[in-house]
């Protein structure tokens, strides 16, 4: 008994020259979200290695020697790169709401909440309190990068030096 192909056939056109079911999935998804597929993406690897079905690493990416150079995960940078990301979104909620604020209101309040001199409760108008409340987020967003930044530098510091000791 003769096996038939499962995906079917063509007449008159063998079989080798069909295409693979993986490349007709492939422009199924392209067609479907080739235009979501084709935004660019902040932080997207550079790289995807190639994995085989028992989910090792195939290739040159699978080696010892790129496990060995490659840099380890920094976890203060990880958290720098999020608070960034959440500082750039509060200073575009901070654009949105200030739209709404009078000028005359603004400044003198955002002025002195932001030196704590005004409590943000004390505020009558709810989006003069928004946004002073967004100022502060982004104020205390950004403190928490450069406390980050500094420990991260002081890490690396202490990492030199070591290395340095180890050579000597």
């Amino acid at each position: 008994m003769e096996r038939t192909n499962k995906y079917g056939s063509v007449p008159d056109l063998p079989d080798e020259e069909l295409a693979d079911p993986e490349e007709l999935e492939r422009q199924m998804y392209m067609e479907e979200w080739g235009a979501i597929l084709m935004l660019p993406v902040r932080g997207a690897p550079k790289f995807r290695p190639e994995v085989d079905e028992d989910g090792f690493v195939k290739g040159a990416f699978g080696t010892v020697d790129f496990e060995r150079i490659s840099p380890k995960f920094d976890k203060l940078r990880y958290k720098v790169d999020k608070l960034r990301e959440e500082r750039r979104d509060v200073s575009i909620m901070i654009d949105t709401v200030r739209y709404r604020v009078r000028d005359s209101d603004r400044y003198g309040l955002v002025k002195d909440a932001l030196k704590h001199k005004t409590d943000i409760d004390d505020i009558p108008d709810d989006d003069v309190r928004a946004l002073v409340g967004l100022y502060r987020r982004r104020q205390r967003l950004t403190e928490e990068i450069e406390r980050l930044q500094k420990a991260r530098q002081r890490r690396q510091q202490r990492e030199l030096a070591a290395m340095l000791a180890r050579w000597e």
